[in-house]
């Protein structure tokens, strides 16, 4: 893990930034952050993933 704080990314966004910030955070890539988050999404029934990213939307604060 990275030690620097959790973010949302402004430049590898594609809706809020959130899975950018988080790979960002994590080190990982973009985009295995959210094939991983889509999978995850879709075997919780969709309703839960996008509840936390509402909720992770609004409390990250962006870079």
């Amino acid at each position: 893990m990275n030690s620097d704080k959790l973010h949302r990314s402004r430049g590898d966004k594609m809706i809020a930034g959130v899975c950018g910030g988080l790979a960002n955070w994590l080190g990982w890539s973009s985009t295995t952050v959210r094939i991983l988050y889509v999978l995850i999404s879709l075997f919780s029934a969709a309703f839960p993933g996008l509840i936390v990213y509402i909720i992770l939307w609004v409390v990250m604060p962006s870079d």
